[in-house]
């Protein structure tokens, strides 16, 4: 059953501390209690119950902003692809290529550090055949990917990077950046942590950058203590 798609983003902020400023701080303390128990139970395995422990609420509370379970996993997945699409802004006619993808790069790195639950939510609905997404993958996302692949094959043309498949690049940044989040027990397992540490996930964004930038005949520039690091 695909639920469709509705935003909880306001066009503005309300006053700090009126009614709707409150509700929004309510909704959005909801959302990232919800966050963590659809990444580690999935959507089947998550009770109305569970969600409104994780979120020190009343259930009725939940029932009273969302309605349902639907509604609120809805909600949540809106959250989470408003998130990841605001990452794309970088990609422009107008930008040059090395910084836009580098910006990318690093941003879903960086939600993959600061959000991984996010990612684990968006991985096990695709798992399972996206379906409260489906529409939204064969649409937006389609359409957005095909938006950001006309930019790059501007570029291409222009000379400003080597011929790439534009969507394979982005299924291939999308691959790299997002296992830092979805496979983060293995990659403990293999680095020996307990967990990732900072310095794993800075080497991590330098060699995805590496890759993906050199891979595209563009500049790549360590930082300072990752050039010390691998002899730059």
């Amino acid at each position: 059953m695909e639920v469709p798609r509705t935003t909880q983003n306001e066009a503005e902020t309300p006053p700090r501390g009126s009614r709707a400023w409150q509700r929004r701080q309510r909704v959005a303390h909801i959302l990232a209690a919800a966050e963590a128990v659809f990444a580690e139970t999935g959507f089947e395995g998550a009770s109305m119950s569970a969600l409104a422990a994780a979120s020190g609420l009343p259930k009725a509370n939940l029932h009273y902003y969302f309605g349902t379970k639907e509604a609120l996993y809805t909600a949540l997945l809106d959250s989470i692809l408003d998130l990841w699409l605001s990452a794309t802004d970088s990609i422009r006619p107008e930008n040059d290529p090395a910084e836009a993808l580098a910006a990318y790069v690093r941003a879903k790195m960086h939600w993959s550090r600061t959000r991984p639950f996010a990612s684990k939510v968006f991985a096990n609905e695709v798992l399972h055949g996206a379906p409260y997404l489906g529409s939204y993958l064969a649409g937006e996302l389609r359409s957005l990917v095909r938006e950001k692949s006309r930019v790059l094959e501007g570029w291409i043309a222009a000379g400003r990077m080597e011929p790439v498949d534009p969507p394979h690049l982005f299924f291939a940044i999308w691959a790299m950046t997002q296992t830092y989040a979805d496979f983060e027990a293995q990659i403990r397992a293999v680095l020996d942590r307990p967990e990732l540490t900072a310095q794993d996930h800075a080497q991590g964004t330098e060699t995805v950058l590496r890759l993906v930038l050199k891979g595209c005949g563009l500049r790549f520039k360590a930082a300072a203590s990752m050039g010390a690091s691998m002899g730059e």
